[in-house]
C-alpha cells in the first residue's frame, strides 16, 4: 500500500505568520510583540506541536495563562485562517494521489489546527477522510526520525513504501533517513509554486 504524506503549510496552503499574529493581537486584545515573545519565543507553540496540550481546550487554557488573551476556538480558527491561501495546483496534486494510494496530512501542529482542519481547510479535508496526522498526537516534529516512523505505523507501511511532499528541506531529508521517499516542494523565480513539479513527483511515485 502506498502511502502519499502531504505538508500543510507552505504546501498545501501558503501561510503567512504576519498576518495571523496582528489579527490574534486585534481578537485577543493582547499586543503583537507580547504574544510572539511570550508564546512563541517562550516555546509554547512548539511544546504545542509535540503534544503538551492533549486537547484545544488546554492550549487554549495555557495561551490565556502565558499571554493574558482569551481566544475562542472560533476565533484562533479565524486568526490561522487569515494567514492561510489555497494553492489550487497543490490541493489537485493531493486529489490525484488520494486515487493512486492513501493520503494522509503529516504537519507541524498542535491540536487545535487538528480540530479545526475541517473549517480552515474543508477541501483537503474531504480528501484526506480522517487521516489527519499533526505532531501534536504523534509525539515529536519533523524532521526528527521518531514523527517518520510513527507516522508509519499508523498505517502499517513500509517506509519505501510512502512518499513525504514537504517544503522544508530539512523534513525531506529526515523523510528520506528513516527510508521513505520524499519530494522537496518549491518556488519558481518568480514567487510561484512548483505545483507541476509536485503532480509530477505524484504521478512518478506511483509509477515506480
Amino acid at each position: 500500500m502506498d502511502v502519499y504524506f502531504f505538508d500543510c503549510d507552505k504546501t498545501l496552503y501558503d501561510y503567512d505568520f504576519h498576518k495571523r499574529l496582528p489579527r490574534l493581537a486585534e481578537l485577543s486584545g493582547v499586543s503583537q510583540y507580547r504574544l510572539a515573545s511570550s508564546w512563541w519565543a517562550g516555546g509554547h507553540e512548539r511544546a504545542a506541536e509535540i503534544g503538551e496540550y492533549a486537547t484545544s481546550e488546554e492550549y487554549l487554557a495555557a495561551f490565556a495563562e502565558v499571554t493574558g488573551g482569551r481566544l475562542t476556538l472560533e476565533q484562533w480558527q479565524e486568526a490561522r485562517a487569515s494567514a492561510m491561501t489555497r494553492i489550487d495546483g497543490s490541493i489537485e496534486a493531493l486529489r490525484v494521489a488520494a486515487g493512486l494510494g492513501t493520503v494522509s496530512l503529516l504537519s507541524n501542529n498542535p491540536i487545535p489546527f487538528k480540530d479545526s482542519l475541517p473549517v480552515l481547510a474543508p477541501d483537503v479535508a474531504e480528501l484526506l477522510g480522517g487521516n489527519d496526522l499533526v505532531s501534536a498526537v504523534l509525539g515529536a516534529r519533523k524532521p526528527e526520525r521518531r514523527i517518520y516512523t510513527r507516522a508509519l505505523g499508523r498505517f502499517g507501511a513500509r517506509p519505501e513504501d510512502a512518499i513525504l511532499f514537504d517544503d522544508s528541506l530539512a523534513n525531506v531529508e529526515g523523510a528520506r533517513e528513516a527510508g521513505m521517499q520524499a519530494y522537496h516542494f518549491t518556488r519558481d523565480e518568480d514567487g510561484t509554486f512548483d505545483t507541476d513539479g509536485l503532480l509530477a513527483a505524484v504521478r512518478a511515485f506511483a509509477e515506480r
